[in-house]
């Protein structure tokens, strides 16, 4: 029994910018369901992409070929495969703020090719759409996710305490009243200081016993010659 073959929906939506590159890109869904990705080939190229899957399933061979209608970075171009679809985020190679005109080079309208709502946005309110960083983390860690890196708005908050999270360094003898402490230590020392040794007072105390004892040999050798 042969299987037969059809073409899949392909959905599109894009965005342009000419000073970043993550921005000037082509959002791009081939809808086949239940096809795995072991029963997948895709061929990319700078101008073209050529998909062929099969499903067990449905019994089914999907297949379609785009020529697109300006050249894309396929290096820096991303790919997300899911129990339904599979989603490219194809990264243009020319830098500009116009939209392509269409996706495909040749003008002629195609039944498969239709317009993604969710994710299209008109040239003129780029700005007003919220970042599509969320969106594109799903491929990977792509495009997306190397632009919120970039930003490490973390780093910035070590300038309000010295990178050190907040710890109280009085607490640790380090601070203002940590100082002051270590000084009332240094007062202790200096009483100590100005106690007499023990040597020089056990010194005059046998100093004291024997002036006591030379006294008392002095006054009975008085009363001897008397």
């Amino acid at each position: 029994m042969s299987t037969a073959q059809t073409t899949p929906e392909v959905l599109w939506a894009q965005r342009s910018s000419a000073t970043v590159a993550s921005k000037n890109v082509v959002f791009l869904t081939i809808s086949v369901p239940d096809v795995p990705a072991s029963s997948c080939k895709i061929d990319l190229k700078p101008t073209s992409l050529t998909f062929t899957g099969h499903s067990d399933t449905k019994k089914l061979t999907y297949h379609v070929e785009l020529n697109f209608y300006g050249e894309i970075d396929v290096e820096e171009s991303k790919t997300n495969h899911t129990a339904r679809d599979i989603e490219f985020v194809l990264r243009k190679k020319d830098m500009k703020e116009e939209y392509w005109p269409r996706l495909l080079k040749d003008a002629q309208k195609v039944h498969f090719l239709k317009t993604d709502f969710d994710k299209w946005v008109d040239e003129d309110e780029q700005e007003e759409k919220a970042d599509d960083s969320d969106m594109m983390n799903q491929f990977g860690g792509g495009m997306g996710g190397m632009e919120g890196m970039g930003g490490m708005g973390g780093m910035g908050g070590m300038g309000g305490d010295g990178g050190f999270g907040g710890i109280d360094f009085s607490k640790l003898g380090g601070g203002d009243g940590g100082m002051s402490d270590l000084g009332d230590m240094g007062g202790a020392e200096e009483s100590d200081d100005d106690m007499p040794d023990l040597e020089d007072e056990e010194g005059e105390k046998e100093t004291g016993v024997g002036k006591s004892k030379g006294e008392t040999g002095a006054a009975h050798k008085i009363e001897e010659v008397s």
